[in-house]
């Protein structure tokens, strides 16, 4: 599965995930993309899942048609994601396309 990571998104994370395919969007020069840009970018990149820690993102775009996912962890600091690897991972793989999924942390 290919998966973005936003900029705000712990990049350590990306080796809980060895069986994906991760990027940063700072890696691709997306950092400064607003929302909407960001998920056109993905979606034309071939991204399944965007994984993200702007709780906002699920209120300020329609997700509707779209050929990719997103994962909001609703936390930024690596100790408390770190003790959540199991659970982001099950919500990257089990989120379909065109939908939000939250991970509580």
């Amino acid at each position: 599965m290919k998966v973005l990571f936003d900029h705000g998104t712990p990049a350590p994370l990306r080796h809980h995930l060895p069986e994906h395919s991760v990027h940063r969007s700072a890696e691709r020069g997306w950092e400064l993309l607003d929302n909407g840009e960001l998920i056109r970018k993905a979606e034309e990149d071939g991204y399944d899942v965007i994984v993200t820690t702007d709780q906002s993102i699920r209120h300020q775009q329609n997700l509707g048609g779209k050929r990719v996912g997103v994962v909001v962890l609703l936390a930024t600091a690596w100790p408390r994601v770190q003790r959540r690897t199991a659970e982001i991972r099950a919500a990257i793989e089990e989120v379909e396309n065109g939908e939000f999924r939250e991970v509580p942390i």
